[in-house]
């Protein structure tokens, strides 16, 4: 019977070699030079860094309703708690950019020291204002609109100041730049030959679409933008025209019609405005729309900067970036109401490109900090899972920090007195894309195709290029699969 004891070495032989093993004496003396270097690459480590990651099990906890309600970016407050909001006030952190609220309320305090006194009827307003911003659900309107209706509540008090304390009305310097800029009168020239087939053409944006596009464009960017972006385009529009009208007041400029009707002579604070080509569309439909109004316009002379070009331009920046199909469509409403100005004899060239010039830098401020970028795969507001905020530059904090250029969303905080939405996610990181992600998690974005970037063809875009982070991992992980099989 064979014997299956095992058999131990003697303590005094020499330990087997391991199998593939070279000994010292076999490098010493092998012919093949070669092998010391196989050999010492073959004991070097790979550092743990570049090593594969091995997969592992993680445990998620599931969210409730409630936490995934939070993450919601298209969710609209209902609470109509003040108690919290009052908190929320003294616990805020304060930045320089809250300013605008000195700016707005101070605004306010001077239209209400200017007014006739009434004051049963100011503390009952600024009461239902203060209840009104005090509570979630209607914060969340008010306070992004709080500029518009305090720019309307400035235009129409601007009225009550004194005489005395307005600067200088000046007659001839806009008819003199015109003519400096552009060698001739153009508002006089589009203006001197009339027909009512013009005047009506003329009459759509002046006297129509003027007034109701801002509510159109609001509508729209609620509906159809990324959640968002139309507390950002309320205060646009509302500190545009706060800045618009008090220029207006500081330096007051008479209109083209006044040349048509007084020549060069001084004006005088107590004359009457004028209605001017408007006249014309009251005389052909006979009822009284623009006569009335204009005559008494609080700010007569208010010529430069003209509101009605920088609504018009800052109106089709916002909804040429949010909607950059329709770009051609929307210039092509800019130099429609540009002529009809000039035609309707309300303004001179030089005054559409001040009003235009305002709602430029106004539009490119907003754009740079506040403004959400949209995500062309969206067609509506609810569809969106994350937002990415303003332009910032291309440097990943989460990159910086070890996140691998993964572009790791942060959650915004819920703060209705910053520009932005109050339930919206911001991304620190902003990869190779502009527009988001085909992925469903809203936690993580992933890289896209050139063609899903919403910037194709817009001015104000930049050239992108390929994440440096992202090609350098590329670099490792190739150098070390070549590094492994050269080692086997």
């Amino acid at each position: 019977m064979p014997d299956f004891s095992p058999v131990l070495p003697s303590t005094t032989s020499a330990p087997p070699s391991p199998p593939h093993s070279l000994s010292a004496k076999t490098i010493t003396t092998s012919p093949n030079p070669l092998l010391p270097l196989y050999n010492l690459a073959a004991n070097i480590p790979i550092p743990a860094k570049f090593k594969k990651a091995k997969p592992s099990l993680r445990l998620q906890r599931v969210k409730s309703k409630d936490e995934a309600a939070s993450h919601d970016v298209t969710k609209l407050q209902t609470s109509f708690a003040i108690l919290p909001s009052l908190k929320q006030l003294q616990t805020r952190k304060w930045t320089l950019w809250d300013l605008q609220h000195v700016v707005t309320f101070g605004c306010l305090a001077f239209c209400l020291l200017i007014t006739p006194s009434a004051p049963f009827l100011k503390s009952a307003a600024m009461g239902l204002l203060a209840v009104l911003l005090a509570m979630p659900a209607t914060r969340q309107f008010f306070l992004p609109s709080l500029p518009i209706w305090v720019y309307l509540f400035y235009f129409f008090a601007s009225r009550f100041i004194a005489p005395e304390y307005r600067p200088h009305i000046w007659v001839k310097v806009l008819p003199a730049l015109e003519n400096v800029l552009y060698g001739a009168n153009l508002s006089n020239i589009l203006s001197a030959h009339t027909y009512t087939i013009l005047d009506i053409i003329a009459w759509i944006p002046y006297g129509l679409g003027h007034f109701a596009l801002p509510l159109v464009t609001t509508v729209m960017l609620f509906l159809f933008a990324a959640p968002g972006t139309t507390p950002v385009w309320a205060r646009a529009f509302g500190y545009m025209s706060i800045l618009g009208v008090t220029i207006q007041i500081l330096f007051p400029c008479t209109p083209p019609w006044y040349e048509g009707l007084h020549g060069l002579e001084p004006a005088h604070y107590g004359m009457e405005g004028s209605p001017a080509g408007l006249k014309r569309i009251d005389e052909l439909f006979g009822v009284d729309m623009y006569t009335t109004s204009f005559t008494t316009a609080p700010v007569p002379f208010g010529a430069f900067p003209s509101l009605h070009g920088g609504d018009a331009v800052l109106e089709m920046l916002f909804l040429q970036y949010c909607f950059p199909r329709f770009r051609a469509f929307f210039v092509g409403y800019v130099v429609w109401i540009a002529w009809s100005t000039m035609y309707l004899n309300h303004h001179y060239a030089i005054d559409l490109v001040g009003g235009g010039v305002i709602a430029a830098v106004t539009y490119y401020i907003a754009r740079t900090k506040w403004l959400p970028r949209p995500q062309l795969d969206k067609t509506t507001r609810w569809e969106y899972e994350y937002v990415e905020f303003g332009d910032r530059p291309r440097v990943a904090l989460d990159e910086e920090y070890g996140g691998m250029g993964l572009g790791l969303l942060q959650r915004r905080g819920s703060d209705e007195w910053t520009l932005g939405s109050s339930s919206s996610f911001d991304s620190m990181s902003r990869g190779d894309t502009l527009c988001g992600s085909s992925s469903s998690s809203p936690n993580i974005l992933s890289p896209t195709t050139p063609n899903d970037d919403h910037h194709g063809g817009d001015l104000w875009s930049k050239v992108r290029t390929t994440s440096p982070r992202a090609v350098g991992l590329t670099g490792v992980v190739a150098e070390e699969e070549q590094r492994e099989v050269y080692v086997r």
